[in-house]
């Protein structure tokens, strides 16, 4: 895949099925943290991190009095942060960092086998399915006007 030339697209995420959920998880995620007048500075990236380690997915906003371009600060926070730049929407970043022990977003990286024990395949039953409720009918009730059950009737027309 060439890289992009944009600056716009060379601090993102590449693109595929992570960076859209992570997209659609973060559409209704309110910012977790303010870039100030003072710009990028060492609390906010130590507030990111926090932020980052507590919730996986946290968007920033850059305030309008922010010394910095947005580009700046979004390749800035994510790499202070050692996060991944998943959107940049207008002043608002979204930035995912996976979380080390149990993520939301991506599976753990599976442990290797010991090489002590020989590779056997056992087979597994599949899991057992939960018994369905059938819904029972209730009985037809009888017509109000001829006491028969309704498909019983006639039409008279």
């Amino acid at each position: 895949m060439p890289t992009p030339t944009s600056p716009k697209k060379r601090s993102l995420m590449p693109s595929g099925p992570l960076r859209r959920s992570l997209r659609a998880a973060g559409h209704h995620l309110g910012a977790l943290v303010q870039v100030g007048k003072e710009g990028v500075t060492g609390a906010v990236v130590r507030q990111l991190g926090q932020a980052l380690l507590d919730h996986e997915l946290v968007k920033v906003k850059i305030g309008t009095e922010s010394p910095e371009d947005r580009f700046e600060a979004a390749e800035r926070l994510a790499t202070g942060a050692g996060a991944q730049l998943a959107q940049i929407l207008g002043r608002t970043l979204l930035l995912y960092r996976r979380h080390p022990e149990k993520p939301r977003f991506e599976p753990l990286p599976r442990a290797e086998p010991a090489a002590a024990k020989p590779a056997q395949r056992t087979r597994q039953r599949p899991p057992a399915k939960p018994a369905q409720r059938t819904r029972q009918r209730p009985p037809a009730r009888p017509s109000h006007r001829t006491g028969q059950r309704p498909s019983a009737r006639r039409r008279t027309r």
